[in-house]
């Protein structure tokens, strides 16, 4: 069975934990004691409160909000799936950039009593940003407006307003109750004039989007073994995860950002050696020549389209309570990759209620915000848009090591392209 990754997203309130909690409880993918535990809990609306499986946090039950991003998982007979639940306050949204950022589709939320409001508009333009495909508008708590097609029909158009502005691909709109389970697993008979399918039924039906599987080959060392035994004496293994793409035997490489080109001469799996391996799976790559690789450093066959760059444009969502300014130095983090940089120019703020572009000289939390950074040496990297692997990064403090900010590489400034030495070291 191949797998799904899906964020639920949408404001406060919109009752996103209880769709989760709907759908793991009418799917039969709770376990007894946790089941036992929450039937004994007050109920609401004569119904169980569902968001407590997942609003785990005593803060969120207390306040009855989600806080932190939380994941769950469960299997149907057609497909496995995981379930990101991410807050809706706006005060928690670099919370929903983290989980967005691995997520194959969202299910935008919408109370049918407010319609689209800002937040769901910032959410699916985070969505949008960090390369999501796939769109569901869940539009609930339909029973509360007596389950009008009218109002279902109106916040549909708003909505396409939103796509249409963000060039969102096609967005699948389905009516909902998640308290009363309409529409969720089966279709109800209380909203019989819609058609289509539940929303379980759709996101079994969606095409999962291999992404990492297909993409250019892309490999980042983690990792040098060096056991220098009697038993392995020359011994050198690089070991990491498979980014993107497919690794072979025999294939020739280059070692990035050195430009030195061997031959894959192994590849191990759970410490069997292997023909080929594929993303996302961890293995150890050893090469034909003692060349000198670092942690940090990438091995790609030869011929592959990747950046070597120390200035890169990039749009980053802020996630400090602290403001950023042109001049700051701090550091970026790529995977492994860990390099000194200074925020050279902030270009533009994106505008959360008509997603134009205006000029600032500063990013606050939970800003939007292009900017130009300069590393102290370079990176290897594709843009966002070409690879989501390779193309994100993260801002660090050099001196605290909070991070400062989440980034998607939109452009590489003077960087090469490696070409082939047409030999070995």
């Amino acid at each position: 069975m191949d797998l799904l990754r899906f964020i639920t997203c949408g404001s406060v309130d919109d009752g996103k934990s209880t769709l989760i909690g709907r759908l793991l409880y009418d799917s039969d993918s709770v376990s007894l004691d946790v089941l036992a535990a929450l039937e004994n809990r007050p109920t609401v609306h004569g119904t169980v409160d569902l968001a407590l499986l997942t609003d785990g946090l005593r803060a969120e039950r207390e306040q009855g909000i989600t806080i932190d991003v939380a994941y769950k998982y469960f299997t149907t007979p057609r497909r496995k799936f995981i379930i990101t639940d991410a807050p809706g306050h706006v005060q928690y949204t670099r919370n929903m950039v983290t989980g967005a950022s691995t997520a194959d589709l969202a299910i935008v939320l919408v109370d049918a009593r407010q319609g689209v409001v800002e937040q769901t508009r910032r959410h699916s333009l985070i969505a949008s940003l960090v390369g999501i495909r796939h769109f569901v508008l869940a539009v609930n708590k339909m029973d509360l407006v007596g389950n009008d097609q009218a109002v279902f029909d109106q916040i549909v158009a708003d909505y396409a307003a939103v796509a249409d502005q963000l060039k969102l691909p096609q967005v699948t709109a389905i009516p909902i109750s998640a308290l009363l389970g309409d529409n969720i697993v089966t279709r109800s008979k209380n909203l019989s004039w819609y058609t289509g399918p539940s929303l379980l039924e759709h996101l079994e039906s969606v095409p999962a989007f291999e992404e990492a599987a297909i993409g250019e080959p892309r490999f980042q060392v983690q990792f040098v073994i060096r056991p220098q035994t009697d038993d392995y004496p020359d011994y050198r293994g690089y070991a990491g995860r498979i980014q993107s793409g497919e690794y072979r035997r025999g294939e020739r490489v280059h070692i990035l950002p050195s430009g030195q080109e061997s031959v894959i001469e192994a590849i191990e799996v759970n410490q069997q050696e292997v023909d080929s391996a594929a993303a996302p799976q961890a293995v150890v790559l050893r090469l034909a020549d003692d060349v000198d690789i670092s942690r940090g450093d990438s091995i790609v066959p030869v011929g592959s389209q990747i950046h070597v760059a120390k200035e890169l444009e990039a749009t980053i969502c802020w996630m400090d309570e602290r403001p950023l300014w042109p001049g700051r130095k701090l550091l970026v983090q790529h995977h492994s990759a860990v390099v000194k940089a200074v925020v050279s120019a902030i270009t533009y703020k994106v505008n959360v209620r008509t997603f134009g572009r205006a000029a600032t000289e500063s990013a606050q939390l939970n800003d939007i915000v292009g900017i130009r950074l300069k590393t102290a040496a370079p990176l290897v990297v594709d843009s966002y848009q070409q690879n989501r692997a390779t193309g994100a990064f993260i801002l660090v403090d050099e001196l605290s090591g909070d991070t400062l900010a989440a980034g998607m590489v939109e452009a590489m400034q003077n960087s090469f392209v490696p070409e082939p030495l047409g030999f070995t070291i």
